[in-house]
């Protein structure tokens, strides 16, 4: 069971991610890096939408028949959304290299914070 020391933990590893993800902005003087923020909203999307498709319905027929696991779809959308954009960014001198190593560690730690915020967070079904 998860308590307050949980979200305290949580709280303080999301305000260092969101800390290096301004900073890797701030210091350079280029704001390029703070496209990672719009992410943030687009992110649990894939998620939601395989773990609906991955889960049995006792109403409907033929439902739980998704092709792709959640771990698999978290795995992607780290890939896609947290490192492949600043990369890209650092790869067309757009941003710096040490912004992106910044940005990217950033979005790891909120992005980890969202997974085991629901992880340790979800409700259990009596059914």
């Amino acid at each position: 069971m998860a308590g307050l020391k949980t979200i305290i933990a949580l709280s303080f590893v999301l305000a260092i991610g969101f800390l290096l993800v301004i900073l890797s902005s701030a210091l350079f003087g280029n704001y390029f890096p703070l496209f990672v923020v719009a992410t943030y909203c687009l992110a649990p999307l894939p998620n939601a939408i395989c773990s609906r498709c991955s889960s049995p319905d006792d109403f409907i027929d033929g439902a739980g028949n998704g092709t792709l696991s959640t771990s698999a779809m978290e795995r992607v959308t780290d890939g896609i959304l947290r490192i492949a954009l600043p990369a890209v960014l650092a790869h067309s001198g757009i941003i710096q290299v040490p912004a992106m190593v910044m940005s990217v560690i950033g979005g790891l730690l909120i992005y980890g914070t969202i997974i085991s915020f629901t992880m340790f967070f979800q409700e259990e079904s009596d059914f």
